[in-house]
């Protein structure tokens, strides 16, 4: 096995084309052992092509992929026992039951005699109860719990959750990160792609953010968040009121009625609130916050 140089995973000029569409044009990562990992980019950015580069079930144009030292294509058998995928996608075998699932998952791998740490996964995952139910018998929310297991039966060092929480309750929530960071604390590498921002700001350490198959920024959560500014002001109007120019430079989200402003320091709250109330806004709700990754990201992405 190849010295890792405590690097978990090492992308180098990662291009995938598909015909005249470029996925990814040119990405340069390195994650480190035992990070917490983000992976984000609006919809088409490149995030799930790098995975399935990553998990060898697409072919990179040009460049290469290592997991812990083991190139995805020359060392692929070795690459893929150290990685645990968890799709987007529900992807299921529906005549089998969750234990078979499991059993079956790691003979793929040649593991045996597992069903200690079986049944570990399957109570850290809340899934005991349902062991021996039928796959297709099972709600969304708990097909999506079988599948983190799947992508942890064979105990792999690197975890790659793609958009693991999408459409789930917030129970499911809790339980899969509560477990995700007993495994990041136990000395596993997590890497999260998520359209949850608050989850990656909550758990991440480091973020790589991708738009049009490049990485537009690679740094700390903190100091991505220390980019944007220091804090917004959220308003909520009773109707639609055409903003002034000058609160449209301050302008950072709208949605409807509802809008957030940059400011730098509190006594310009009332200049702003002042100019809504001229432009003929009447205030239903107000709200300062702490600046926040969605923040960043949307003002990173506008840039770019």
């Amino acid at each position: 096995m190849s010295d890792t140089g405590g690097v978990a995973i090492r992308v180098q000029g990662a291009v995938k084309h598909y015909g005249d569409l470029q996925a990814l044009a040119g990405v340069d990562l390195e994650i480190r052992q035992g990070e917490f990992f983000g992976l984000l980019g609006p919809n088409g950015a490149g995030k799930t092509t790098l995975i399935t580069a990553l998990a060898g079930l697409t072919r990179l144009s040009a460049g290469r992929i290592a997991v812990m030292g083991q190139d995805v294509v020359a060392d692929y058998r070795e690459a893929r026992r150290m990685l645990g995928v968890v799709p987007q996608e529900l992807v299921f075998d529906p005549f089998f039951t969750v234990r078979e699932v499991l059993r079956i998952q790691s003979g793929y791998f040649g593991v045996k005699d597992n069903e200690a740490w079986i049944d570990e996964l399957l109570a850290n995952l809340d899934l005991t109860a349902k062991a021996n139910a039928n796959m297709r018998t099972l709600s969304g929310g708990m097909k999506r719990r079988v599948l983190v297991a799947q992508a942890l039966v064979h105990r792999p060092p690197v975890i790659v959750l793609d958009e693991p929480t999408a459409g789930v309750d917030v129970e499911l929530r809790q339980t899969l990160w509560k477990f995700i960071q007993k495994l990041n604390e136990a000395g596993h590498t997590i890497v999260l792609t998520t359209h949850y921002l608050e989850e990656a700001e909550a758990l991440c350490t480091r973020i790589a953010m991708l738009k049009a198959g490049r990485v537009i920024a690679l740094d700390t959560t903190a100091n991505i968040l220390s980019r944007v500014s220091s804090h917004a002001l959220k308003v909520r109007l009773a109707h639609s009121i055409v903003l002034p120019e000058r609160l449209q430079a301050r302008l950072v989200k709208q949605e409807a009625d509802e809008m957030s402003f940059s400011f730098e320091h509190y006594d310009e709250v009332e200049s702003v609130l002042t100019a809504l109330r001229a432009a003929g806004g009447v205030l239903q709700d107000v709200e300062i916050t702490k600046p926040d990754l969605e923040q960043a990201f949307i003002g990173l992405m506008s840039k770019a």
